[in-house]
């Protein structure tokens, strides 16, 4: 994360939330033009009531913002509290309280206790450094993950940085601001172009963004301009300020879009293209409403192709509005597949639809035949656990004497039938399953979100509990193409396998021995789990040997697995440890190699007669064929073999079902190809009779 000159940032706990920090500050060394945009909503919290007359201005120093307390509905007492916040920020750094800016998110109607937010302003100061995550997570609600990115540009010849940090989760709606958001810059430009770039900004980004459809009483949007990057100050129109524009534009639509991946319950992001409508005014209301529309959201939630209810929501809206717009002239895209057109339903492949709806992000286009204009919205689809979510959000919230708050998770307390359902058929599998010995490649979508590590974590953790013995392999590809790409690398892959030459096996076998391994043990050893990382050098694990791609072609430091050190496994699971496995081999020359974590899981779980081997995958399962295609639940060897003969199969699949094979005839009963981007599919397979994903057994 780039940091532009002069700004520092800090988050720290100040006893807001139990657990987690909740107090952000946002500093400039030196005075900065300030700009900021607001929530319309007539309830505005107290920071935002006293923010809005002071921007866009000069001189302005510090933003502070907390999360867990909205400020909001709180009569005079919360201007009072806002006041006390602003002189206590200045007094520590030094500054004039006019040159505090303030934010806060959280439950609305409960006074803040700003004693708290006093008393941990000097920490706060002496946090301050280049931590801009630190400051991204304090201000975290409902949302899974901190938001948080930078854009370089340059102005009159003078590189400068655009850093934001962002939050929101639910409560976002299409009016104005929608979110907290402080963009900071080193650029030099007035207050008056400031906020006017900034507005563009919004209206193009953070505007055309719902989730729920209800509008905060918190939300604010500020930027700080400190002129540190000495280009000349943009006071009008022309070159620079186009760049700056873009900048902006570019890096609020990517939080806006975090945003909407991020919302209460999501599983999915939709992004709605709305052209030929006769006005952008128009085309922006109809991506909005469609976004917004209950029904299409939760179509989405099911992986429904239901166009039905994408056009009768435009219809609506331009009944309503009068506008003149024929909804049977239009065109209806889902996922690129034109599902409606002038002369009425398309015929698709619903089933191979279906599954590409599952992917986490949802494209709908809809082409009216009116005009030329061209809008783009973003939202997310409408699961159950929003209810959940926004049940418990704040009915049973109390606060505490101290001013701290407490709830009580009541809606996760479901009705007795469905509890004893669930337990029956649980335990179950849980007896069935003690003492056992099963084997988890974690890999993809479900190494990256934060949620799905934390589920996946969790799965673990619990399964270990219940007296199932677990052994992990991991992946690292996004990691390494990172790290790769960092060091100015690119990477090269031939069906699946990655090209890995001597310069670039240090860089793998770091990435994955070393970080990914490590954050890995560390996520579950914080729920107790008793892992243990282990590359499969280590004991000499695993133990490998060079091998060429099927066309010939040299891969550079790749192998295969020829030998697995089952004692050494056995040693750690009788010890009661999960071994992670970093698939890092020993090759017969004594140096490293680089080996498919798919294989090393299916060897793994060979050696050690593992009665379940699971995959974690970024697809529902084993399709139909490559790209879409419904979902194939239960299969066997001689299909599998059928389906690669005829080309069914291909690419990184090709290379998981081959590791399946390997592990099916090296006596392993049952392997799972599970979707990892959906949170605790590991449980819902193993301990309920509907289970999830593709099946595959021996015949």
């Amino acid at each position: 994360m780039r940091i532009p000159k002069g700004f520092r940032f800090a988050g720290v706990p100040c006893g807001l939330k139990p657990q987690r920090r909740d107090l952000a500050l946002v500093v400039s060394d030196v005075p900065a033009a300030a700009a900021g945009l607001f929530t319309v909503n007539k309830a505005a919290a107290a920071p935002v009531l006293d923010g809005r007359g002071r921007v866009p201005a000069e001189g302005v120093r510090a933003i502070v913002a907390n999360s867990g307390n909205a400020n909001a509905l709180t009569g005079p007492a919360g201007l009072e509290d806002v006041a006390a916040i602003r002189a206590a920020a200045a007094q520590a750094l030094g500054i004039q309280k006019r040159a505090v800016l303030t934010a806060s998110t959280g439950v609305i109607g409960q006074r803040l206790p700003a004693d708290k937010v006093v008393a941990a302003m000097p920490a706060l100061v002496a946090g301050l450094g280049e931590h801009a995550s630190h400051a991204a997570e304090a201000i975290l609600t409902t949302d899974t993950r901190p938001k948080l990115t930078f854009r370089e540009v340059v102005l009159g010849g003078k590189p400068a940085t655009l850093t934001a940090v962002c939050k929101g989760s639910g409560m976002i709606a299409p009016q104005l601001a929608t979110v907290l958001c402080f963009v900071v810059t080193d650029a030099a430009v007035t207050p008056k172009v400031l906020q006017e770039a900034l507005a563009r900004a919004v209206d193009r980004t953070f505007h055309m963004l719902t989730v729920d459809g209800d509008m905060s009483t918190n939300d604010c949007v500020y930027a700080l301009a400190n002129g540190l990057a000495g280009n000349p100050r943009i006071a009008g129109p022309g070159a620079d300020l186009d760049v700056l524009q873009a900048a902006l534009e570019d890096l609020c639509g990517e939080l806006a879009r975090a945003v909407a991946a991020d919302g209460e319950g999501a599983t999915r992001l939709l992004e709605v293209v709305v052209e030929g409508a006769p006005s952008e005014a128009e085309a922006r209301d109809a991506a909005r409403a469609v976004a917004s529309s209950p029904l299409v959201k939760a179509a989405m939630f099911g992986a429904d192709p239901n166009w039905g209810r994408i056009l009768s929501t435009v219809g609506a809206r331009a009944g309503s509005q009068g506008w003149d717009v024929d909804p049977h002239r239009a065109r209806v895209s889902i996922q690129g597949v034109e599902v409606y057109g002038p002369s009425g339903p398309r015929e698709v492949d619903a089933d191979a639809l279906k599954v590409r709806m599952r992917e986490p992000r949802v494209d709908l286009l809809v082409r009216l035949a009116e005009g030329s204009a061209r809008a783009v919205g973003w939202g997310c689809d409408l699961s159950y656990d929003y209810v959940k979510i926004n049940a418990d959000y704040a009915a049973t919230i109390v606060q505490r004497p101290d001013g701290t708050l407490a709830r009580d998770d009541h809606v996760a307390n479901y009705s007795p039938a469905f509890k004893r359902t669930l337990l029956v058929e649980a335990l179950k599998y849980i007896a069935a399953f003690a003492g056992q010995v099963a084997v988890i490649k974690y890999g993809g979508a479900a190494m990256v979100k934060e949620s799905l590590k934390a589920a996946f974590a969790e799965d673990v953790a619990l399964l270990k509990r219940v007296g199932l013995k677990l052994v992990v392999v991991h992946g690292g590809a996004l990691e390494i193409n990172r790290t790769l790409e960092q060091m100015g690398e690119r990477s090269e892959f031939v069906d699946g396998f990655r090209v890995t030459d001597a310069a670039s096996l240090p860089v793998v076998e770091m990435v994955l021995s070393g970080k990914v391994n490590q954050e890995l043990v560390a996520l579950l050893n914080a729920r107790d789990a008793g892992a243990v990382g282990v590359s499969g050098k280590d004991g000499q694990l695993i133990r490998g040997r060079k091998t060429l791609h099927e066309s010939g072609r040299d891969l550079g430091h790749v192998g295969e697995v020829t030998e697995v050190n089952k004692d050494f496994l056995q040693l750690l699971l009788a010890s009661n440890y999960i071994p992670v496995i970093s698939p890092i081999g020993l090759g017969e020359d004594g140096g490293s190699l680089s080996i498919n974590a798919d294989d090393v899981a299916a060897r793994v779980a060979a050696a050690l007669g593992a009665k379940k081997l699971i995959y974690l995958t970024d697809k529902p399962g084993v399709l139909e064929s490559p790209d879409d295609g419904a979902l194939v639940r239960q299969t066997t060897v001689p299909d599998l073999l059928r389906r690669i003969e005829a080309g069914s199969v291909t690419g990184g699949m090709k290379i998981k079902v081959q590791s399946i094979l390997t592990a099916l005839r090296g006596g392993v009963e049952r392997v799972h190809v599970l979707d990892g981007r959906q949170p605790h599919t590991v449980i819902a397979e193993l301990f309920t009779d509907r289970g999830v994903g593709t099946l595959v057994t021996a015949g």
